[in-house]
């Protein structure tokens, strides 16, 4: 992949989104590791294909819309979720897990855009308990900027290192 872009460099910087919106994506995002969008992002800085800005900027608006697909999949996916076989044989945990969410859901933006392994699946649960969704895409949008100036931050971080 890192041979694809560094032989199409003028592409790169539209990775940025593109792995941002995956990895955060429900079903993708446990596949994709964030180390890719950092790898890329560093490498479009390194190369000066864009400025910090740009890069931070572009990476907000793939995890945005990332999450939000999330979230309406869940939405869509509630009425039927608790009739799903695995979900049937597992009632008692995801009764909880429902509670916490819809007592927690605010924290529940915030923790699960930071943690890899839950960044994908948050939104969904969220859109199936069906938290608010102003609030959701409210408290999604300052999570995502955090996020982004964290990323901006790594990058500033590497960039100096290296």
């Amino acid at each position: 992949m890192l041979e694809w872009i560094e032989a199409n460099l003028r592409f790169a910087v539209f990775l940025i989104p593109l792995f941002a919106f995956a990895e955060a994506c429900i079903g993708i995002g446990l596949f994709i590791s964030g180390v890719f969008l950092v790898a890329i992002a560093s490498l479009v800085l390194d190369q000066q294909l864009a400025g910090l800005p740009l890069i931070a900027t572009m990476a907000f608006l793939g995890a945005l819309l990332g999450d939000h697909v999330g979230y309406y999949v869940g939405r869509w996916l509630g009425p039927h979720f608790h009739h799903i076989e695995f979900v049937k044989k597992r009632k008692d945990a995801f009764t909880k897990a429902e509670s916490v969410l819809r007592r927690y859901g605010y924290f529940a933006v915030f923790i699960g855009r930071f943690i890899p392994a839950i960044r994908s699946i948050i939104p969904a649960l969220l859109g199936i308990t069906e938290f608010d969704r102003l609030k959701f895409s409210i408290l999604d949008s300052l999570a995502c900027a955090l996020w982004a100036a964290a990323l901006a931050a790594i990058l500033l971080g590497i960039d100096n290192i290296f």
